[in-house]
């Protein structure tokens, strides 16, 4: 096997070509690891690379990752991403220990590796659902579905809808848009959201906006930034961006409008979501793993993803480990537990109710 490592902007025309071969099928077309994406995160962190395996003359993979300081390695664009791995042909096999030699990575990290890697199954310490969205018996299988597992739950949603539609205007939904300001609506919708709720703001960094304003432009046969839009009458009330390759959907970030909160705007858009993505030839939405809500109200089956690393003997692994291990297992433990993860986000709803008061009566005063 040889190995050598590239920015993504020297790929070839062959390579895509032959990077978008492997994922015709399966959990490697998961549209976080197409080529686009890959390219999209490259144009803005300097640190994202792809090792290109060949066996012999043909290529036979593509991994791509982002290089930090003391060779720790991660996934392009760690912490956003739903989908981690190696894109590679049906009979690639690969060293591990190798790979990461020659990328010049004492550890690489992942928390949402598919499937079908199975080089690195042994550095999984790990096993995750992601649930999914399965829209390829049609939007009316689904929605069947959706009515067998909670008639009232699909009843009172609709009921909501008609009462939105009543009170501001006919109910509307655009999928594909590929209007600017509703995808920065979006993000001050979500933003508002991180604040609110005592999370990290992750539109406050520069480099996360703009890369999902060159993935809004971005449309190449299989690919596309997918941008979709609930309006009551011409007012926007919910929103999500994600992206799509093939006939899959990432969900990614949804987001509505606070103000009209008493009508669910987020889960009628969810609903409405699928029977437009199905119409539109989208068999599945992966809705990513963890344990919210929302998500069992729309879970048809789960994706399994794995956390784990896989670690070069060196004394830079060996402090990185002792640094993240203990992190990682409370989160994991928390975002496991259906229990501890409600009293967690009631803990982080209240303070940001208290918070919420405390300026408004410093606003009056």
């Amino acid at each position: 096997m040889h190995i050598s490592v590239i920015r993504p902007d020297e790929l070839g025309a062959s390579d895509l070509d032959r990077w978008r071969s492997f994922q015709q099928t399966g959990p490697m077309a998961h549209p976080f690891l197409a080529p686009e994406f890959v390219l999209a995160v490259g144009r803005l962190r300097r640190s994202v690379r792809v090792a290109v395996l060949e066996d012999g003359a043909r290529t036979v993979g593509f991994f791509p990752f982002e290089r930090g300081r003391w060779g720790y390695g991660t996934p392009p664009a760690p912490g956003l991403t739903d989908a981690h791995g190696l894109v590679h042909a049906a009979d690639a096999e690969w060293d591990p220990q190798q790979l990461l030699r020659a990328c010049g990575l004492s550890v690489w990290e992942f928390d949402h590796l598919v499937d079908g890697q199975k080089p690195f199954e042994r550095y999984q310490s790990l096993r995750v659902p992601s649930p999914v969205m399965d829209l390829g018996g049609g939007y009316a299988a689904f929605r069947a579905e959706v009515r067998a597992r909670s008639k009232s739950f699909l009843s009172e949603l609709e009921r909501k809808g008609r009462a939105l539609g009543r009170d501001h205007g006919a109910v509307t939904f655009t999928l594909g848009a590929a209007d600017a300001d509703d995808l920065r609506r979006i993000m001050a919708w979500k933003s508002e959201q991180y604040q609110r709720t005592y999370r990290s703001d992750r539109f406050r960094v520069p480099w996360i906006r703009e890369l999902l304003e060159s993935l809004l432009a971005t449309r190449t046969e299989t690919f596309a930034g997918t941008l979709s839009v609930l309006r009551a009458g011409d007012v926007p009330v919910a929103g999500h961006f994600g992206l799509r390759n093939g006939g899959a959907l990432a969900g990614w970030f949804p987001a509505f409008d606070s103000a009209f909160r008493r009508y669910s705007p987020g889960l009628l858009h969810h609903l409405m979501l699928a029977e437009h993505a199905a119409a539109d030839g989208i068999v599945e939405i992966d809705m990513g793993r963890g344990a919210k809500g929302y998500k069992d109200c729309f879970r048809s089956r789960d994706l399994i993803v794995a956390e784990g690393r896989i670690v070069r003997r060196s004394p830079t692994a060996a402090v990185h480990w002792a640094r993240r291990e203990p992190v990682r297992r409370l989160r994991n433990h928390v975002l496991d537990d259906p229990r501890l993860y409600r009293a967690a986000d009631t803990m982080l709803k209240r303070a940001a109710t208290v918070r919420t008061r405390m300026r408004m009566r410093g606003q009056t005063a």
